[in-house]
Order: C-alpha cells, then sequence, then structure tokens
C-alpha cells in the first residue's frame, strides 16, 4: 500500500515525520509523494499558533474528503483532542507513539477498527527514536531532546510536548555515527529546548564535544538554543570545536524588558545582549538569527519602538516575526491589555521591512569572499547551497550533491549570493 505524509511545523515533526516514514518503509509500504494516489495519509501537526491549528485541521478535512485511510499525530492533535475526536479520524494519537504508527497501520488494515489514544501523564520518558538516512533533505536532523520546562506565558509547547527529556547518550551518538556513515556531512541537533540536552550525566556540551571526534562529519548545525543554555561550558565549546557552523538562531520574543517580564521569559536585555557579544568575539562573522513575537498583551506602541530599537542594535542576520497568538489555556491568554489584530498585523510588517535589509545587509558583506558551500539542490545548469553561516548560495554549474565546495561570491540578488566554483574540498 501507499503512503503520503503531511508534516507541519518544526524540525522536531520534521524528523519524527522522516522516522514513521522509514518504519513504513521497512514494513513493505511504499512512499507517495502526491497525495490523491496515496493509501493511506498521514498527517503530523503543529499547534505553535491558531494559524498552524487551523492548518492542521484543514489538510485532515481535505483528506478525509479524498476517502485515505487517515493518521493523525502531533501537537494540534494533543492540543484540540476533543475536536480531532469528532472528526471520526482512522487513528489518532499526540505526540507519544509516533515510533508505534506503522504498527497502529497494520493493526487497523487488519481489524478496520479505529484507533485513539492520549496520555495524561506530566512527567513521561523519552520515546525512542532512530532513523539511519535522511531522505528528504541533505542535511540529517536527530532530535535529541523533548518536552519544555519553561511555561512562557505565551506558549502552548509545555502543555502539548510535556516535561523535560533527553534520548539517550550513547544512542544518540550511534544514530550520528549511522547518518554519517550513510553520507550524511551535516548534522542539525534538533529538539524543543535542544540546549537543555541531559542524559546520564551528559550535557549539551559533552555531546558537541564527542561529535567533533566523529570522522567524515564536516558541520555540526544547532537548530534553536536559548540564551540561558549558552553557559560558560557550551560557549567553550563552541569557541574550540571546529565543527560546529557560523550559525545560531537564538530567540529574543520582545526587545522590551517588561514584556519580556510578561512573557516569563529568563532573561533580560542585558543578559542577552552580552551573550550575544560573547559569540560575535569566537566568530566575528556568525549570522544570528532570532525570533521576535510582536503585540503581546501590554505591548504598547513604545514598547513596541523598543523592539526596533533592539533588533538593530542586536544586528541580525534575520527575524522571523510571529504575531501574537492567543494560546487558550495560557497566563497570556487570560491578560487584559490585548493588542488589536490589526495592529498585531502593522507591527509584523514593520518588523519584517527592518528583517529584510538587515538580511540583505548581512548577505552583501560577503560578495567578493571565498565561502565554503554544501551543495544540496543540482539541475541542468545549475546548483544550490548554503554556506556554515547559512547563506544561500547559487553557482552557474551543475556540481555533486552533497559536496563541499569553495566559491568565490560575485554578488547577490533576491536572497541569494551568486558565485562561481573554485574546486570543490577532498574531505
Amino acid at each position: 500500500m501507499k503512503f503520503n505524509i503531511i508534516t507541519l511545523g518544526c524540525k522536531v515533526n520534521t524528523y519524527e515525520s522522516e522516522m514513521i516514514k522509514e518504519n513504513l518503509i521497512k514494513e513493505k509500504f511504499i512512499y507517495e509523494e502526491q497525495q490523491d494516489k496515496a493509501d493511506i495519509v498521514i498527517i503530523n501537526t503543529c499547534s505553535v499558533t491558531n494559524m498552524a491549528d487551523n492548518k492542521s485541521k484543514k489538510m485532515v478535512r481535505h483528506a478525509k474528503r479524498l476517502g485515505k485511510i487517515l493518521v493523525v499525530c502531533g501537537c494540534s492533535a494533543e492540543n484540540k483532542q476533543t475536536e480531532y475526536q469528532n472528526m471520526e479520524i482512522d487513528i489518532l494519537i499526540g505526540n507519544k507513539d509516533k515510533s508505534k504508527i506503522h504498527e497502529f497501520i497494520k493493526n487497523y488494515l487488519e481489524t478496520k477498527q479505529r484507533y485513539t489514544k492520549f496520555y495524561k501523564d506530566k512527567e513521561l520518558s523519552f520515546e525512542d527514536m532512530t532513523i539511519e538516512k535522511f531522505h528528504s533533505h541533505t542535511r540529517a536532523f536527530i532530535k535529541i531532546q523533548d518536552g519544555c520546562n519553561n511555561f512562557c506565558s505565551y506558549c502552548i509547547i509545555p502543555y502539548v510536548r510535556k516535561n523535560i527529556r533527553s534520548k539517550d547518550f550513547d544512542k544518540t551518538l550511534e544514530e550520528i555515527k549511522t547518518l554519517v556513515k550513510n553520507g550524511h556531512k551535516e548534522i542539525v541537533l534538533t529538539g524543543i529546548h535542544t540546549g537543555a540536552y541531559q542524559n546520564s550525566g551528559h550535557d549539551f556540551a559533552d555531546l558537541l564535544h564527542e561529535m567533533e571526534n566523529i570522522e567524515n562529519l564536516e558541520r555540526i548545525r544547532i537548530s534553536s538554543i536559548e540564551i540561558t543554555e549558552l553557559n560558560e561550558k557550551v560557549i567553550e565549546e563552541i569557541k574550540h570545536n571546529k565543527k560546529i557552523v557560523n550559525h545560531f538562531h537564538i530567540p529574543l520574543q520582545s526587545g522590551s524588558n517588561e514584556i519580556l517580564k510578561r512573557m516569563n521569559r529568563k532573561y533580560d536585555l542585558d543578559y542577552f545582549e552580552k551573550k550575544i557579544q560573547e559569540i560575535r568575539v569566537i566568530k566575528p562573522d556568525v549570522s544570528i538569527t532570532t525570533d521576535v513575537i510582536v503585540g503581546h498583551p501590554y505591548e504598547t506602541e513604545e514598547l513596541f519602538l523598543q523592539t526596533i530599537d533592539t533588533c538593530k542594535k542586536l544586528n541580525f542576520a534575520k527575524i522571523h516575526v510571529f504575531p501574537y497568538s492567543i494560546r487558550e489555556g495560557t497566563a497570556s491568554s487570560r491578560m487584559p491589555m490585548q493588542v488589536e489584530e490589526t495592529e498585531k498585523k502593522r507591527r509584523s510588517r514593520v518588523l519584517n521591512e527592518i528583517s529584510k535589509h538587515l538580511e540583505e545587509e548581512y548577505y552583501k558583506k560577503h560578495i567578493n569572499k571565498e565561502l565554503e558551500v554544501l551543495i544540496e539542490e543540482t539541475k541542468e545548469n545549475e546548483s544550490i547551497g548554503f554556506t556554515s553561516n547559512y547563506l544561500k548560495v547559487k553557482i552557474p554549474a551543475k556540481v555533486k550533491k552533497n559536496e563541499i565546495y569553495k566559491v568565490t561570491i560575485k554578488e547577490y540578488k533576491e536572497n541569494i549570493l551568486l558565485g562561481d566554483e573554485k574546486e570543490r574540498i577532498n574531505l
């Protein structure tokens, strides 16, 4: 039978979907890229915003109209359990037991009995998941951690992903070695709170340190890390570990101390700025990208302008802007001083324009420089890849995919650098 997977949301979901796909292929199911040609549709949902919930439910309704065997899992299913249960889904689970989806499907095909399962436990153990090759990307993601204990006032994720827990240290290294053995030169460490990794006396810095010793692994990328997780030990590892890339995604969320406090973030702007400066001393050309929420309750125009000033001062390479989304059950949803939707959209537009300018300026700094590019996409007369600091580069030649090339940058055009291949690096 043929199956199709739809993945919404974060890199953790992307990894989990890849694991579901690999498990099904091992059971002799066939992956089908086109949903309408598949017999089974699996939807791995997201609930980070109202829009994500709505998109997830829309995907489910569409698949039902096509008359497919339907499997739904993930954060939106966890968050909106009753709504999904009323949609008469064949297999419905939350975030736990994704590694068993192939078993649930086989059982459904034998019995034709629908299966729904959610867990009320607040303390969960890490669910073992392993993939051997990341077929959908040149870079391989690996989920090393799950859950969150921070309870930022605006965020639903601690309720749907539950407590912090981490993958076994030795199993993590074995999975990375397998992925590298199967051709991946870059590994992206991902989790709900990646930098909070802790297992058997080992922390995140220990994992980074051990990864440097893995033969044929060229790049270690961290999908996202909180500023509070950049402790002295991690900073030292960034300083000395030659495989850690020149890019960090560090969420700011607000450039106002007052709003940071209302968000229940665990730092102030002074702390955030000092940590950013530490990284830039170590890596002067580092790309630091961030997330910012605009229109959080109590955010006046004056406080929004503080966020603009902060973003300009910190000189991010890119800002991912999110209008505040009310998540029922969170502390922020009960706050007065909610900002009008039209004002959230206006503030988003303003900050997105600033982000566009900052990104363009960062890209242009690399014209006439020689950069190392990992090729991820090839066409007849061109190839596209990414640098260590996550700049997109195009060269006018078809070269080998999943190889690193030295490229001389000639110009910048529409969020991409154009350059000439100089030589392939023999690794």
